[in-house]
């Protein structure tokens, strides 16, 4: 059932009225609708509608009519440990303007020991956390008496978790607090999304409110000065068109998309920052010091502008910033409405937000992005069936607190768990004989006999693994980090680089962490030693970061967008005489058709195809291709993915790519690729760290990634030979092919795309040029020398019809 408020709301308690008249509030529709729900509810409202305010109602009111009995009486989940601090600040106000005498205390990885230790003893009346740390207190004896009073749940950002295996174990713990508090009420609150219905069946069921969308953003591309470059991602281009719209503002929020792009667009708009504004840097491997001195720097308002990545997407309240750009093609346009609502952060006022495309396909992009947001057409909502993986974890997790009777754990998940709603018993009796005994190949070994059934309870072996279980909960498998800090012993700490990237390093190379250059030392006791380098050019630009895809919908308009001539009054015009030149050369992609090309330049042959399939969809392609290609003796040399095309180049020229593209064939070559190479191992080493067969954390000690590398291989090794079947390596599979692979968007791709054209223009094409400026892939002796580099990259831009100005740029990261 969806509605915008109910037919009659009841009225708040008068007091609580009196707060909201003494604000200069009146409560939304929408707000009053959650108060008077009396069972589960789901709250969709764009951002700045007082969503979390909302969900709290309900206990102020409970506090308001009568003094709480100690006890938990509200639980708040949010993904971002950031968001607990900012709403337990948000919350703390009324609470104390009221009298209502309420304690309200958070609980996460940075809570002191002391506190949580008490906590498991006296729980406050509202504890605000995460899903990891939800999961290790319902792992704990006394987990009956610490939810017993539990009376309400309010699960912030609903949209986000929904997405990711956090999700997954937070609906698991939910199923076990339905189990502990019969009558349990949950208020999910989430952003605006494609499918609310969806979204309410993913929590468990219940009411979905819907609330007024608000006025239309105002939204539109930031002029700049000169056009975007033809390839690149940083977007430094536009950087003196950025600051002076930073100017201008009072407080702007500019999002990009990775942490290595935002740390070397800082330094670009550092360098032309010649009014000397205060400007900061925020993203998630900077030290934990250093994001709280921002956001506390945010909320006085002593900043003018803050260049930021995901970690400032969610609900932060930052209430000044008046202005968001977007730096670089959004990739999501759920993404891009969330960061809208950054801007004006008030439900009666249009969020003000521009976006800077980082290169000419970006462009495309882009106008299809802002095309979607004005058509309210978000993304489809990503919630899929529960992993098996965070089931395990959870299994283990709940013989720890006590022991557990198996058809009744089964029933209390397939009934309150949406993303396990659909599980099959023989799924979950799998499950539960691998964590009891690490299935057939490792049932020889006790390390991995963890559960013993007794009575027709299922209970840990050893009461003892409990420790080691609860160090190792949670389903985010991230890069081995390592701790950066200035200076010898003690000095102060700028971040964390993953520990792949520090073993690169040599003493004196340099590279960019917390908007500055370092001189990378030594590396001693896992501690990265560092030397800031302020007049020195960093020689490596920063550590890895993660590339997003752009997503079906998104790319299917850019698709639409280019195959419409119509449609073409709303490019710029350096663009419409970009695709003009292209279809008078080659052909252009368009709906129903793969478009690929083939040319010969500096004696190799070069095959384009444009899949607009997302880039680790079309880095999967190209490894496939790759190999397809070398059997039929084609002989190729390399290839470049971008999010919208594959380019591969080779001895020999692709006749007919039609037998390339064979989708069962490109299946078979998958499942061959797949057994054998690193993203499987990859792949299985996060899936058995999330099931418990690798422990990377162990009382007194802490393996390093080589090591938990090392041991992961092994296992994958010797699972592989003796059980093929084994569910963990099942588990792998499905994750490999949906994960880094994405081979389902390639299907997809040549499922909705059956009509193959192939060109063979004379030379290089105007689509061709900025792909082969990706990564400098340009075919020259001396690729390490920069003004060979550009020499090359200007010939090939004019053999291509196109304006070299700007190939400068395709060396940003």
């Amino acid at each position: 059932m969806a509605h915008a408020f109910p037919a009659e709301s009841p009225d708040l308690p008068p007091r609580l009225a009196q707060w909201f008249a003494a604000q200069g509030w009146t409560p939304h529709p929408h707000q009053l609708a959650m108060f008077a729900q009396r069972g589960n509810a789901l709250l969709i409202a764009p951002t700045g509608g007082g969503k979390t305010l909302a969900g709290f109602l309900p206990t102020l009111a409970a506090a308001y009519e009568a003094p709480l009995p100690d006890g938990l009486h509200t639980l708040y989940l949010s993904p971002l440990k950031a968001l607990t601090h900012d709403i337990g600040r948000n919350l703390a106000r009324p609470v104390m303007e009221l009298g209502l005498g309420l304690r309200i205390e958070d609980r996460t990885g940075d809570t002191p020991s002391t506190r949580r230790a008490r906590q498991r003893v006296d729980p406050p009346h509202i504890l605000l956390t995460t899903p990891e740390s939800l999961a290790l207190m319902l792992s704990y004896i006394e987990a009956p008496r610490i939810f017993g009073t539990l009376k309400r749940v309010v699960i912030d950002e609903v949209h986000a978790l929904a997405e990711s295996k956090r999700g997954e174990q937070m609906m698991l713990c939910l199923s076990r607090l339905r189990a502990l508090c019969p009558g349990l009420q949950v208020a999910g609150l989430s952003a605006t999304v494609e499918n609310p219905r969806a979204l309410a069946r993913y929590l468990g069921g219940g009411h979905v409110v819907l609330a007024d969308p608000g006025p239309a953003p105002d939204i539109a591309m930031l002029p700049t000065s000169a056009v975007p470059p033809w390839s690149g991602a940083g977007g430094a281009y536009a950087a003196r068109d950025v600051m002076a719209a930073i100017e201008d503002a009072r407080l702007t929020l500019v999002f990009i998309n990775t942490r290595a792009q935002a740390e070397l667009f800082f330094q670009a708009l550092w360098a032309v920052n010649e009014a000397n504004l205060p400007i900061a840097l925020h993203h998630g491997s900077l030290a934990r010091e250093a994001r709280r001195k921002v956001e506390a720097a945010m909320a006085e308002g002593s900043l003018r502008a803050v260049v930021a990545t995901g970690s400032l997407d969610l609900g932060l309240d930052w209430g000044d910033v008046d202005l968001v750009i977007q730096i670089g093609a959004p990739k999501n346009v759920k993404r891009l409405v969330q960061r809208i609502g950054r801007a004006n952060h008030r439900y009666d006022a249009p969020s003000r937000a521009r976006i800077v495309p980082a290169n000419r396909f970006e462009v495309l992009e882009c106008v299809a992005a802002l095309q979607a947001v004005e058509a309210a057409d978000l993304d489809s909502d990503a919630t899929g069936q529960g992993g098996l993986d965070v089931l395990c974890q959870h299994l283990l997790l709940t013989a720890c607190a006590a022991p557990f009777a198996a058809d009744a754990l089964y029933t209390e998940i397939t009934a309150t768990s949406g993303p396990y709603a659909d599980l099959s018993r023989n799924d979950f009796d799998a499950c539960l004989d691998f964590v009891a005994t690490g299935g057939y190949a490792l049932r020889a070994y006790d390390r991995w006999q963890r559960l013993v059934e007794r009575d027709g309870r299922w209970q840990l072996r050893d009461p003892r693994a409990a420790q080691a279980i609860r160090m190792n909960i949670g389903t985010i498998v991230a890069p081995e980090l390592l701790s950066v800090r200035r200076g010898p012993r003690g000095g102060a700490p700028l971040g964390e680089i993953e520990e792949s990237f520090a073993a690169s390093l040599l003493p004196g190379d340099t590279f960019l962490i917390g908007g500055q250059t370092v001189r990378y030392d030594r590396l001693r006791d896992m501690v990265v030693e560092v030397t800031p380098q302020p007049t020195r050019a960093p020689k490596i630009a920063v550590f890895n970061g993660l590339k997003m895809a752009t997503s079906t919908e998104l790319s299917a308009r850019v698709l639409r967008l280019i195959g419409d001539r119509a449609a073409w009054g709303a490019l710029p015009e350096h663009i419409r005489e970009w695709l003009v030149l292209q279809s008078e050369i080659s052909e252009l992609p368009r709906p129903g058709t793969m478009t690929c090309e083939s040319f010969l330049r500096g004696g190799r042959w070069y095959f384009a195809l444009y899949s607009f399939a997302g880039r680790n969809a079309n880095q999967t392609l190209g490894l496939l291709l790759t190999h397809r290609m070398e059997r039929d003796r084609i002989a190729p040399l390399g290839f470049v993915a971008t999010d919208y095309a594959l380019l591969i180049w080779s001895l020999e020229p692709v006749g007919d790519p039609t037998p390339l593209l064979d989708p069962e064939g490109l299946r078979e070559g998958l499942a061959a690729w797949l057994s054998e190479n690193a993203v499987m191992k990859r792949t299985f080493r996060a899936v058995a760290m999330i099931a418990g067969l690798l422990q990377r954390n162990l009382p007194g000690q802490r393996k390093s990634g080589k090591q938990a590398t090392f041991s992961s291989d092994i296992l994958y090794d010797t699972l592989r030979k003796f059980d093929p079947d084994h569910l963990l390596l099942r588990i792998t599979r499905a994750e490999s092919m949906r994960g880094l692979a994405d081979f389902g968007r390639i299907e997809e791709m040549l499922r909705s795309r059956p009509r193959i054209v192939h060109s063979l223009p004379p030379h290089v094409t105007p689509f061709a040029a900025p792909l082969m400026l990706e990564a400098g892939r340009i075919p020259i002796r001396a690729s390490g020398t920069e003004r060979l580099l550009e020499e090359e990259a200007a010939r090939m831009m004019r053999e291509a019809g196109l304006n070299p100005d700007g190939i400068g740029a395709h060396m940003e990261a």
